[in-house]
């Protein structure tokens, strides 16, 4: 089974202090390489988060690169081309959506473009809101 993981997923799954910790975890370790993807830029929104939280819960440059080589050897990095980031934003238009709602419209093109079975993230309405055809393949973990 082909599954997504969006970065709202990572974050709880690297974070112990997340109460959604576990669960991400777990389901997580659920996917084998072959079947768990994330969007490749899911890895620089996870480094942007993890490194610029504020304090005691942002972690060092270093400690999240490690992270990030992780997710690189056990997802399955997905990247959209020029045209595919284009047409992704044609459509989120199209629905008359804006601002940083279009990087849940990139995570969900990666998805179509994967065909993925299953789209995990813990913001499924704004995840349903960007993609009503993908609406019953988004859940949350």
């Amino acid at each position: 089974m082909k599954a997504l993981f969006d970065t709202s997923v990572l974050m709880a799954a690297v974070r112990e202090a997340d109460q959604r910790h576990e669960v991400s975890r777990r389901l997580l370790l659920l996917f084998a390489p072959h079947e768990a993807s994330c969007a490749t830029h899911t890895l620089a929104e996870l480094y942007a988060t993890l490194t610029g939280m504020k304090p005691p819960l942002r972690i060092r440059p270093e400690q999240a690169e490690l992270l990030l080589e992780h997710f690189k050897t056990s997802l399955h990095c997905i990247s959209l081309t020029a045209d595919e980031v284009l047409q992704t934003i044609h459509r989120t238009a199209a629905l008359k959506l804006s601002g940083g709602i279009i990087y849940d419209a990139l995570i969900l093109a990666c998805a179509r473009k994967i065909q993925a079975e299953r789209i995990y993230t813990w913001n499924v309405k704004h995840f349903q809101m960007v993609a009503p055809d993908l609406a019953e393949r988004i859940m949350m973990p």
